[in-house]
């Protein structure tokens, strides 16, 4: 191996830490650059108690990324502001902080209760940390108040004594081990976040809105998943949602994206076009992913990732480009997953044909998508992985794996009910497909996209059941009602008749009784 391939990579992994570590937010300064082209705002926040800060079209704020917000839900709560900067666990003090509270039955004053939302200042250590001790402490959100102002805002914020304004404002990124926090949190410009704080300190109530949503166009939603088939962490995700793209059928159209790199850019083809990174990149340098297992001379290549990556955007294109479901396409990843995912077999052809067959593919149509968009041998463009790289670019991704909903970041971690809550809240209100009626509120969503129903099979035969006795008993009472209706309808039938037969004979009876009568003017002898 020669030290400049061993730079090359070297480089590229550092990329891949970038996209797999999360940015470098361990500074607690840390101030990142703008969101990727494309991005759409999603959250918003607003103040309701009191009038006074409540603010046209909510407040300029920047939004976590890492945490679980509820798409498509809200949570408006009273803020409680901590001049903690809760970067130790175990001394941070629920009694103090403003507003103040009258005291519990232990004499000093109430803790903050349970839901709120906690303010506290930025400094001290990284974001996830401070989220991650205000959810251990019961707080439902976390609003973060910057510290500092931004250049840009030199109008409206006034900069504490001593500290000027930065240019770049700040992002909260993940500093690697935010994977355990579920609650949501925003960063709010200190030109606002002062106000609240003074708000909080003369002892006012805040209440205050936290809202997410999705650009919700019409009645399709359209997802994406930016991954390699080395990529560990999506995984399950990639094994378990086929389900639930088959349940929501064309109504959501998804497209796998595979992550890799230019090698023209990364500086993989010397001046004499010959290939400097070894096997990290096909195409004579062209194309190229990082080495998964960190050694150039054995285990799988980057070559052998790009070789992957290109054959799983030719199944998409034939199995499910059409309608955006893919069922092939996610029973392939399955299989290979299945039989193929380690180093002795990545690359066998064996393998991955036998994974093809299994998943109902024809693999020679997907050899021959492969050779005719460019193929991987030739120092020629690859017409498929050009389209990616351009895709790659236009997106702005960094961190992998990536979900995309209607364009927007899903933030937390990849999780088959986040993402499927992610997409039934991204239709246009009223055109969601009844799997989201069914199973977006239910607390075991697979098992609901499975069956067909939310619930345990027993519960619902239970349910069944009882439906069943009480249709038998309103019909039993319907039935014993309409009998009793009939009897005495028959009942007074044959009364009227007997009346009108008594009726007929009565004049009869009397004639008889005066033909008969015995008089006393009558001689007869009875002896």
């Amino acid at each position: 191996m020669t030290s400049y391939a061993l730079t090359i990579l070297l480089y590229l992994n550092a990329l891949a830490a970038t996209s797999y570590a999360q940015d470098p937010e361990n500074d607690p300064n840390y101030r990142g650059g703008n969101d990727p082209e494309g991005a759409v705002t999603t959250s918003k926040l607003q103040i309701h108690v009191p009038k006074t800060l409540t603010k046209p079209g909510g407040y300029e704020h920047r939004e976590a990324l890492f945490g679980i917000p509820p798409y498509g839900a809200s949570l408006t709560q009273n803020v409680y502001y901590t001049e903690q900067d809760l970067c130790d666990a175990n001394s941070i003090n629920t009694r103090a902080g403003f507003p103040i509270r009258a005291q519990d039955e232990t004499g000093d004053m109430a803790p903050w209760p349970s839901p709120y939302i906690l303010m506290v200042d930025r400094g001290g250590c990284t974001f996830v940390q401070k989220v991650r001790n205000a959810q251990r402490v019961g707080a439902a959100g976390v609003m973060i108040a910057d510290n500092t102002c931004l250049c840009s805002f030199q109008d409206v914020c006034h900069p504490d004594p001593g500290h000027d304004c930065e240019i770049r404002e700040p992002i909260m990124a993940d500093d690697g081990s935010g994977s355990d926090i579920s609650i949501p949190s925003f960063l709010m410009f200190k030109q606002d976040a002062d106000l609240v704080k003074a708000e909080l300190m003369a002892n006012h109530v805040v209440r205050m809105e936290m809202q997410w949503s999705l650009p919700a166009p019409d009645d399709r939603v359209e997802y994406e998943l930016w991954t390699t088939p080395t990529d560990t962490i999506s995984k399950d995700f990639q094994k378990e949602f086929k389900e639930a793209a088959v349940a929501l059928g064309d109504r959501a159209y998804f497209t796998p994206q595979m992550y890799i790199y230019d090698g023209l850019r990364s500086g993989c083809v010397s001046l004499d076009g010959v290939n400097e990174c070894y096997n990290l990149c096909t195409n004579n340098g062209r194309y190229c992913a990082t080495d998964p297992d960190n050694d150039l001379d054995r285990g799988i290549s980057g070559a052998d990732v790009v070789r992957e990556s290109l054959r799983r955007m030719c199944i998409w294109q034939h199995y499910g480009a059409v309608n955006g479901v893919g069922a092939e396409w996610w029973d392939y990843v399955n299989e290979f997953m299945y039989r193929c995912d380690t180093e002795e077999f990545f690359s066998n052809y064996q393998c991955i044909k036998d994974a093809m067959i299994h998943a109902n593919i024809d693999d020679a149509k997907i050899d021959q998508c492969m050779s005719e968009s460019g193929g991987l041998e030739e120092d020629e463009e690859n017409a498929l992985l050009e389209v990616q790289l351009t895709a790659k670019d236009k997106s702005g991704v960094v961190i992998l794996p990536a979900m995309y909903v209607n364009r927007v970041s899903i933030r937390g971690s990849l999780e088959f009910p986040t993402v499927f809550k992610a997409i039934c809240s991204g239709y246009f209100t009223g055109t969601a497909p009844d799997v989201c009626a069914t199973c977006d509120t239910c607390p075991d969503i697979k098992s609901c996209i499975s069956n067909g129903y939310c619930g345990s099979k027993k519960l619902q035969e239970s349910v069944s059941t009882m439906n069943m006795i009480y249709a038998l008993a309103g019909l039993s009472a319907v039935f014993c009602l309409f009998s009793f209706i009939q009897h005495r309808r028959y009942e007074r039938q044959m009364q009227a008749q007997v009346k009108g037969i008594i009726a007929e004979y009565m004049p009869l009876d009397q004639n008889q009784m005066q033909n008969t009568a015995v008089s006393d003017e009558d001689d007869i002898e009875f002896t």
